[in-house]
């Protein structure tokens, strides 16, 4: 069956969904997606993923600051849509608009529901050592992602993956789900989600990203990975910020010099933990490019440096 589809989505997480739709039988008849914001040096005006996509495709464009207005409401109700599909929108939906398409909204959401509710599940789940991740296409209601569960697709969550590494792998599998579930809509069950098994992912703030060194390796490497590529972990070389984008954890016992760089070779430099050690692979110091940490490392006399 072919569906009138509005499509809300903002960043890059939503490109693969709406593409798969526009390759579909479906007919998308218009996008929503949040206003052009200033970007860049320059802090030029710039549309957003999602509504430069729909340009090519000469799809009608809005962008309300919000959808509580009766302007707004009726603006939807007017596109006589069966379905409204939400893909990191980043604006809420009131019950209006929830209500306005003949088959609701879905949302795709990037965890398997009930974990990770909320705004950071990829990094989230990353950071918590989840072995599993995965896509949950969901009925919209008026809760933070407490709608009914139709369909889920899974996916490995690897030692190495960065959070853009996952986020690369979920979209198309978001796109994929999206479709499985609209050829056979009408006949999924619902599937309530167990509020006693959900937890929510905060935002991540710029405030978390510094590295604490008395943590365990493994709670340390957990962290940079989930926050590559935004805000980055970062720890302080002789006051000055170090961003790390890529380390590993290797096992060992609990050190007195939390923080002392105790070894450089070639594939990094290794800093002592609270418990282990972090093998630095990839630095990137301030105002410069990513590089190595054995390059960054070899030019200065690190051994016995305690980074904070």
């Amino acid at each position: 069956m072919s569906y009138r589809i509005v499509f809300a989505g903002t960043p890059e997480f939503s490109v693969a969904p709406l593409q798969a739709l526009l390759d579909s039988e479906h007919q998308v008849v218009a996008v929503y997606t949040q206003p052009d914001r200033p970007a860049g040096r320059g802090r030029k005006l710039t549309p957003s993923p999602v509504k430069q996509l729909a340009l090519q495709h000469n799809l009608p464009v809005l962008q309300p600051e919000n959808l509580k207005t009766a302007e707004a409401q009726a603006e939807l109700a007017a596109l006589n849509a069966d379905i409204m599909v939400v893909v990191a929108y980043g604006l809420l939906l009131p019950q209006a608009i929830l209500d306005t398409p003949r088959l609701g909204c879905l949302n795709i959401h990037a965890s398997l529901l009930p974990r990770w509710r909320g705004a950071a599940p990829i990094q989230r789940a990353i950071e918590a050592g989840d072995t599993e991740t995965g896509i949950t296409i969901m009925q919209m209601d008026k809760g933070l992602d407490t709608g009914a569960m139709l369909y889920k697709l899974h996916t490995p969550i690897q030692a190495d993956d960065t959070a853009q590494i996952l986020h690369d792998r979920l979209s198309p599998l978001g796109a994929q789900a999206l479709l499985d579930t609209l050829n056979k809509l009408e006949s999924i069950p619902a599937e309530h989600q167990d509020n006693d098994q959900a937890c929510y992912a905060a935002k991540l703030t710029k405030a978390e990203a510094q590295i604490r060194w008395q943590d365990n390796a493994e709670q340390i490497v957990r962290r940079i990975h989930a926050f590559n590529p935004w805000p980055m972990a970062f720890t302080l070389f002789n006051g000055e910020p170090l961003r790390v984008l890529e380390a590993q954890a290797l096992p060992g016992p609990q050190h007195d010099n939390i923080g002392q760089m105790i070894l450089l070779e070639k594939a990094g430099v290794d800093v002592a933990a609270g418990q282990g050690l972090v093998r630095l692979i990839t630095v990137q110091p301030a105002g410069k490019k990513p590089m190595s940490a054995y390059d960054f490392c070899q030019a200065r006399n690190v051994i016995g440096q305690t980074l904070e």
